[in-house]
């Protein structure tokens, strides 16, 4: 009978055992995929933020030329009204003398 009982305790303790480990890898399996599902996530959200990146530099990149070509513009406008300037003067002074 004893042997019967201890086999029994035997049975169910490795019975608990296996239910335990069975837990445990699940418990493990889902972590994992879980783990899994949030790098896919961040990885995701690194190309989104690189294509993002990409046109903003694009828009930068943009917006200098457009600057630099607004400045040229600027410059020659300047220099044309100071020549026109400089040519009113020397007319004004040559009328003057």
């Amino acid at each position: 009978v004893s042997t019967d009982t201890e086999l029994g305790e035997n049975v169910r303790e490795f019975e608990m055992r296996v239910r335990q480990d069975t837990d445990e890898i699940y418990m493990r399996l889902d972590d994992e995929q879980t783990e899994r599902q949030l790098l896919a996530g961040r990885l995701n959200m690194l190309f989104r933020d690189r294509r993002a990146h990409a046109y903003t530099r694009q828009l930068m990149e943009t917006e200098e030329r457009m600057s630099r070509e607004a400045w040229v513009r600027a410059t020659d406008a300047s220099d044309l009204v100071l020549g026109e300037v400089m040519l009113l003067r020397t007319t004004v002074l040559g009328q003057m003398s």
